[in-house]
């Protein structure tokens, strides 16, 4: 794989294939190919997004609607979707909402903000207990790496290669997506980037499997670089499902206690249930100083985003962290208030424990009859699957990757492609296992077609 490719398929499946060209021929229906020229001719171009794929006109559920009234199964979202789409429960929240309060100035504040901060805090437990909001996770980003510096007086940030914060220019300076940093010149100054801990190509790996060695290279780096404020991780990467054990983020935890470096965890497309837990770092015994969280936050409807801290933090009171224009939102706090109510409701977290090990033994089974997958990784209802040319080499399966992609299309199911060769499938909570076992079924059936051919 050349570089330039390695850029272009380091976050997602891309838009300037072959495969691409020919699933836009099968479309066969005129108002589609015209909307989609259209969409072109007045959006910006942009890798992985525009020109796009289809046009929707529908959603519902766990399904989308194209404008041919093909339906797909979404297993990608955007992770908002934990809810799946137009959940009753969001919609008359934010209906009785926009009858009373659309809107709240600066200055003032109003209950439902109030009763989000304080229902946050209490799903989140321990001592995170200090909320800001903003509309959307990148900015809560830079509000966490603006408190971080405030907190400590240091402004030196440690991340790790290939994890995702953001696509706005102080989100991609501590992100290590080379898609994202290309061309981009000069980055934030004072963000060292270290190796994550990966199981599957992790470059230093051990015969045991473990991973806690990682962790003490973070150690060495704060030693050696010195001035570090703050250490910031997906609790699990979300893209290509990376999961390190509980040792290693014990260790971190200690770690980041030890040199008093803030641990800024970013949960912002796995939080909301998607682990089994309200936040993923719940499934590994530790709390981060800082969490960050979005995305399905508003019920995948409103834009909506909270940055979440300890009280003894609480101590930028003369400068602006967010000062956001939609920052107590009351539409978003109204949405973000039903999705939590109805995650409880419907007892989504026990649901979602009792489908990970159903989806880890389906895709084993797949896994033992098709040498085309490599590994598959999971924690509650986030899996990849990568694909491999060969078990031994690992060489990635770009190619029959992408195929299996627009075959599962064709067939009603949609997910997204990380790293050219990981199909990431994560579901909306609410998906019935019935319909969970078709879009498993679909899967199969793509990669039994493509490892035949």
């Amino acid at each position: 794989m050349d570089g330039v490719t390695g850029f272009l398929h380091s976050e997602g499946d891309i838009n300037t294939t072959e495969e691409r060209t020919r699933w836009q021929n099968q479309l066969a229906h005129p108002r589609t190919e015209a909307m989609l020229e259209e969409d072109a001719r007045y959006f910006l171009h942009q890798s992985m997004s525009t020109p796009c794929l289809d046009v929707l006109e529908k959603a519902d559920g766990i399904y989308i609607e194209d404008a041919r009234g093909h339906r797909y199964m979404d297993f990608h979202g955007n992770n908002v979707h934990q809810l799946g789409y137009g959940h009753p429960q969001v919609v008359e929240s934010i209906k009785k909402q926009l009858d009373t309060l659309p809107f709240s100035p600066r200055r003032f504040t109003h209950q439902v903000a109030i009763d989000c901060a304080r229902k946050l805090g209490n799903i989140c437990g321990g001592d995170l207990n200090r909320v800001l909001f903003a509309p959307g996770g990148t900015a809560v980003i830079g509000m966490a790496l603006k408190l971080a510096r405030v907190v400590t007086g240091n402004h030196k940030i440690i991340s790790l290669w290939d994890s995702f914060h953001g696509a706005s220019l102080d989100a991609i300076g501590v992100g290590g997506e080379a898609c994202f940093r290309e061309s981009m010149g000069p980055l934030m100054p004072g963000v060292e980037r270290i190796p994550p801990a990966v199981s599957y190509r992790g470059i230093w790996p051990r015969e045991d499997g473990s991973d806690v060695h990682y962790a003490d290279y973070l150690e060495y780096v704060i030693e050696k670089e010195g001035g570090v404020g703050a250490f910031i991780a997906e609790t699990v990467r979300n893209t290509d499902v990376q999961i390190p054990s509980q040792a290693y983020w014990q260790r971190v935890r200690e770690i980041c206690d030890t040199h008093n470096v803030l641990l800024i965890m970013d949960e912002i497309p796995n939080g909301m249930g998607r682990s089994g837990e309200w936040f993923t770092y719940q499934r590994f015994g530790i709390t981060p100083d800082i969490l960050c969280i979005g995305k399905g936050l508003g019920g995948g409807i409103i834009p909506m985003a909270a940055m979440i801290t300890r009280d003894e933090f609480n101590v930028a009171q003369h400068i602006s962290l967010g000062h956001y224009t939609h920052e107590k939102s009351p539409v978003g706090c109204a949405a973000a208030l039903a999705t939590i109510e109805a995650i409880e409701q419907d007892h989504l977290l026990d649901k979602v424990r009792a489908d990970e090990p159903y989806v880890r033994n389906r895709l084993e089974n797949m896994k033992s009859r098709y040498e085309l997958m490599g590994d598959i990784r999971g924690i509650g209802l986030l899996w990849g699957v990568e694909l491999v040319t060969c078990r031994q080499s690992k060489e990635r399966a770009t190619r029959e990757a992408e195929k299996i992609l627009y075959r599962c299309l064709e067939l009603g199911l949609s997910f997204k492609v990380s790293q050219g060769n990981v199909l990431q499938l994560s579901p909306p909570l609410t998906i019935d296992r019935n319909e969970l076992m078709r879009a498993l079924d679909i899967v199969e059936l793509a990669i039994s077609e493509i490892s035949a051919a």
